[in-house]
This record gives C-alpha cells, sequence and structure tokens, in this order.
C-alpha cells in the first residue's frame, strides 16, 4: 500500500474509526514512512519506537483517524 497524499474533509470526525491500520513499509524503513507521512500531513501521536529498534508509532490523518507505522520486514 502506498500513500501519495492525505485530504482533509470540510467535515469533522463524530465517532470512533471503526478501522485502523497498521502500516509496514515496503522499499522504506520505518523510521523513513514515518517521516513520509508527516511531510504529507500527519501528526505523531504516540511514540512506541524503543533504543533496541522495536516498536511502531502511531499518527494521526489530517482529520484526526489514526493508523500505526512498524517496522518494515527487513528490520525485524
Amino acid at each position: 500500500m502506498s500513500v501519495t497524499s492525505l485530504v482533509q474533509l470540510p467535515e469533522g470526525k463524530t465517532v470512533k474509526n471503526r478501522i485502523h491500520f497498521d502500516w509496514m513499509p515496503d522499499g522504506r524503513t520505518r523510521d523513513e514512512e514515518v517521516a513520509r507521512v508527516l511531510a504529507l500531513g500527519a501528526k505523531v501521536h504516540e511514540d512506541h519506537r524503543s533504543e533496541d529498534g522495536r516498536g511502531w508509532v502511531t499518527l494521526l490523518d489530517p482529520d484526526g483517524n489514526e493508523f500505526c507505522i512498524e517496522r518494515s520486514t527487513g528490520e525485524r
């Protein structure tokens, strides 16, 4: 899955998401993917990365929808 943009909608979020995506980047590291989606307008919600390289990052899209980016298969 490749995201090329995050689009902000005029309507506000009214209920908790029914879906939550956990992404494992392909061709990039977790940290490279986090930097990429931050540049597209996402914001870090919770950072669960540890010093040993494990963990994930929970982000919010411009409408407040949560998604996580985990380590790529090559990083495991």
